[in-house]
């Protein structure tokens, strides 16, 4: 099974080892064809780094680590690798 992988921007990092990421994505509206703008709140794991808020990360699909946790941050990026993704 293939991993998913998701770019968003860090909301929330009140949580020892979690972070909350916001994801955005772009859909179509299937009658009037408009282009519509839906968000996402994804819980993630740190893996030990130091995340704050408002910073862009790239997070991966893995194992349930707890109830509401199956994601983990891979690395954070910059505004400019952001915008272009």
């Amino acid at each position: 099974m293939a991993k998913r992988t998701f770019t968003g921007k860090v909301v929330s990092d009140k949580m020892t080892k979690t972070v909350v990421v916001s994801i955005e994505r772009l859909v179509r509206h299937p009658v009037y064809q408009k282009t519509l703008k839906r968000s996402g709140k994804i819980k993630a794991d740190t893996n030990g780094m130091e995340v704050k808020i408002g910073q862009f990360v790239k997070i991966e699909q893995t194992r349930p680590i707890s109830k509401d946790k199956s994601f983990k941050v891979i690395k954070v990026i910059s505004e400019k690798e952001a915008a272009s993704v």
